[in-house]
């Protein structure tokens, strides 16, 4: 019975976050569905020939206007790199899709505060910028013509379909698309399809979230993350991150009940953001860029991409720590989550309606089918 009343516990708290995070995840989807519907997919590739800051710079705001999916993030990379984009602006895309769409920030704000989105969304260029920088002076033509090669060979990995969708409005003035049958009916399509895409890693991050606040004593992540040692672990926390997410198996917004776990744990505050970013070099992740590139690419994009996601997050948390904007108590929403009436719930029923229009117009719209070929 004891074991039965532990496992009670941990499936309550990880309930309990997804009441917390369950309007900011329906709100960021919506919005993620907005942008989409009025972004072309098809444009994409002419934008980003090379890896000038001009072109860089598209490829981050076309990414953060994206789906936050990681896996639907490597497949769109992979597909705009074959159409003939630049390798270095494909993956500087990959990076800001997952670490600046709207639903990450949104979700960070009601679980662990406002500091933390701050974070994000200024160590996401710094991380971009950081992997520009080392691309081009470790980056050799022999690579990218390797990984080129095993692109061009079309081994599927995940959400290949989703990647290929493009339902984009155009030829209109922005208010007009936007406000169009067309495009409320696109935004319904990619709203229940980024769920679609998402919904496991929402649910394995709040599972493990809750498992691990239940089951793993304090002790053992102050002692992991040096909490005794406050200048060591300011240094660490960035290093040790990124290996933890790898470990995890969780990626896109499902690492952040997770990482509250952890914040709530001893972790430093550039540990968290490390953490965060790093949900482009799980293990799943990393085999799909193998089907893509090839070892010798993955293994170069898997170590750049690690080397800048620790950076990015200690410059970070050093700029945070100046100005005093690092919180300074740990009370991410995570075993203090309930559920009541109150501004959460009402939230949570009105954009409940919202998400059920959604997807009344996704089925009466051929939603369906679509969705049988998504991946």
């Amino acid at each position: 019975m004891e074991i039965l009343a532990e496992i009670g516990h941990a499936l309550w708290i990880a309930f309990a976050m997804f009441w917390e995070i369950l309007w900011p995840l329906v709100l960021g989807f919506g919005l993620s569905g907005v942008v989409q519907a009025v972004v072309s997919k098809g444009e994409m590739s002419k934008l980003l020939p090379d890896d000038s800051p001009k072109t860089l710079a598209i490829a981050t705001g076309l990414g953060a206007a994206s789906s936050s999916c990681s896996y639907a993030a490597v497949a769109l990379a992979r597909s705009i790199f074959r159409r003939g984009a630049n390798f270095t602006a494909a993956m500087a895309f990959e990076l800001a899709s997952t670490n600046l769409v709207a639903e990450l920030s949104i979700i960070l704000i009601v679980l662990m505060g406002w500091q933390f989105a701050l974070a994000e969304f200024a160590g996401g260029p710094l991380m971009v910028a950081i992997v520009v920088v080392l691309f081009r002076l470790l980056l050799s033509r022999k690579l990218v013509k390797q990984a080129n090669e095993q692109a061009d060979k079309g081994i599927k990995g995940a959400m290949e379909g989703h990647a290929e969708m493009d339902m984009s409005v155009e030829g209109r003035s922005f208010w007009q698309r936007i406000s169009s049958p067309e495009a409320i009916t696109a935004t319904s399509h990619y709203f229940v399809m980024d769920w679609a895409m998402v919904w496991k890693d929402i649910a394995g991050g709040l599972l493990i979230a809750g498992a691990i606040s239940a089951w793993v004593p304090q002790n053992f992540w102050k002692t992991l993350f040096l909490t005794s040692h406050p200048v060591a672990a300011t240094v660490w926390g960035p290093l040790v991150g990124p290996i933890v997410a790898v470990l995890s198996f969780v990626c896109s917004v499902g690492n952040i009940p997770l990482a509250a776990v952890l914040w709530n744990g001893g972790i430093s505050f550039g540990g968290v953001i490390a953490f965060i970013y790093a949900d482009l070099i799980v293990l799943p992740i990393i085999n799909i860029y193998r089907k893509y590139y090839g070892w010798k690419a993955t293994a170069f994009v898997v170590g750049i991409f690690y080397l800048a996601m620790a950076a990015a997050a200690l410059i970070v948390e050093s700029i945070f720590r100046i100005l005093g904007l690092v919180p300074q108590e740990r009370k991410a929403q995570v075993v203090e989550a309930s559920i009541s009436l109150n501004y959460t719930t009402v939230l949570n029923i009105i954009f409940l309606m919202v998400a059920g229009f959604l997807v009344i117009r996704f089925l009466k719209t051929g939603g369906s089918k679509m969705l049988a070929h998504m991946d």
